[in-house]
């Protein structure tokens, strides 16, 4: 299953001047707020909490928001596995940062910390790290295990 950005969606849901409204998770309250896509370089936040919903750098998802997180947000989202004590995790983490910059709007990147998620890792069959998988409205697209640079984590997550 190939990614679909915004552009590429069949919507059901369109907004009074024709422009498709996307559903996105907030990262801090969980609040799922529908966006007009035509919205999406006005930099949104969220209504309950003003949180934005499609920063330009990488979410911390918590235990509690991940499964909601991915299932609910309909962007993209590339998610790395990580813990503080890997080396190789902390030197990717500047590259997936950039790779935020790059890839905002059109796709969320995340960071859930496996030391705080054992079940979650467990769920996707963690076993080594850092690893980053791709979902899409829940479905798991791809994964790759292993520290890459920005060019490779842009290219991995366009190429879903």
């Amino acid at each position: 299953m190939a990614v679909r950005l915004p552009s590429q969606f069949h919507w059901q849901e369109k907004t009074q001047q024709g422009s498709p409204v996307v559903n996105l998770v907030c990262s801090e309250c969980g609040a799922v707020n529908r966006v007009p896509e035509s919205k999406f370089t006005d930099k949104p936040v969220c209504g309950k909490c003003k949180t934005s919903l499609l920063p330009n750098h990488p979410v911390d998802l918590s235990a509690d928001l991940f499964a909601k997180y991915i299932a609910r947000t309909e962007l993209p989202v590339l998610v790395d596995f990580w813990a503080p004590w890997c080396g190789p995790c902390r030197m990717m983490a500047p590259a997936f940062a950039t790779a935020a910059e790059e890839l905002s709007p059109q796709m969320i990147l995340a960071k859930l910390n496996t030391e705080d998620a054992p079940q979650i890792s467990a769920q996707y069959g963690i076993s080594g790290i850092p690893t980053m998988i791709l979902f899409q409205s829940g479905n798991e697209l791809n994964r790759q295990s292993g520290a890459v640079n920005t060019q490779q984590i842009v290219a991995f997550a366009r190429r879903g």
